[in-house]
């Protein structure tokens, strides 16, 4: 009851909202477009820091966007927010048939296998349908060899997937030796996959693993920064050498 209040209270507000309010009466789902990109990608940031009151919020303001575009979406008489969430209670339903009839799993993968299954039942006509087009390039890399996992396309050990990282770094290296630029992003583009496929095996998230180097990054940087201004300097002032020796003491510090 107490969820259903907290719900009741939000659609409430986003009508008086979209009644009253000229810029909330503006919006459509072209302008809330960007916006809704932006805040899953603060939510995102939010995950990555482990920060759970910035979790909170940020699941707050997508929310929010969901129910915006549902008060839209009825508006434009094509679904109503009860169609929104009785049609993912119908999709979760239909997808696990081992809760909700007599199919039997054994594990997680054989889950992810039905599931992959049960969409090609519903009309999808190849298992990587569904990865959506505009997916950042390394998020798109996880999701098509995960799905590309389910109908057993997939090495058998973790030491066949670094061998296949060695090979295509060796293959990059040749091209580059080669000094052919085309090739070059093309090898490049393969050891990145396969790098992806082997942080799969090691069951480490590639895209937050690089998010945190990034910031890893930004933070030691900026500590430099910090360091050579109390010496009366900016970086640009500092040889390579001297750089390098204070990225060794920020290193030091964390340590």
């Amino acid at each position: 009851m107490e969820n259903n209040s907290a719900f009741n209270r939000l659609l409430e507000i986003m009508d008086d909202l979209r009644e009253k309010c000229p810029w909330d009466r503006k919006q459509t789902i072209q302008t809330l477009r960007q916006q809704t990109i932006e805040e899953l990608y603060e939510l995102a940031d939010a995950i990555t820091d482990q920060d759970w009151k910035s979790i909170k919020e940020e699941l707050g303001d997508l929310l929010l966007h969901i129910v915006f575009y549902a008060k839209i979406g009825k508006e434009q008489q094509q679904f109503t927010m009860d169609d929104v969430i009785n049609g993912i209670c119908e999709k979760l339903i239909y997808r696990h048939p081992h809760i909700y009839g007599d199919v039997k799993v054994e594990n997680e993968e054989e889950v992810k296998q039905n599931w992959e299954k049960l969409k090609l039942k519903e009309g999808k006509t190849s298992v990587l349908s569904g990865v959506p087009v505009s997916l950042p390039a390394l998020v798109k890399a996880m999701r098509l060899q995960s799905k590309a996992k389910q109908v057993g396309f997939e090495w058998d050990n973790i030491d066949q997937v670094w061998e296949k990282v060695r090979e295509e770094l060796d293959e990059l290296h040749e091209v580059v030796q080669l000094g052919q630029p085309d090739k070059i992003e093309d090898e490049f583009g393969d050891v990145m996959f396969s790098l992806v496929n082997y942080s799969r095996f090691l069951k480490v998230d590639a895209e937050n693993a690089l998010e945190r180097t990034n910031k890893k990054f930004i933070r030691r940087f900026q500590h430099m920064e910090k360091m050579a201004a109390a010496q009366g300097r900016t970086l640009d002032e500092m040889s390579l050498t001297e750089m390098d020796g204070l990225w060794n003491e920020v290193k030091k510090s964390e340590k």
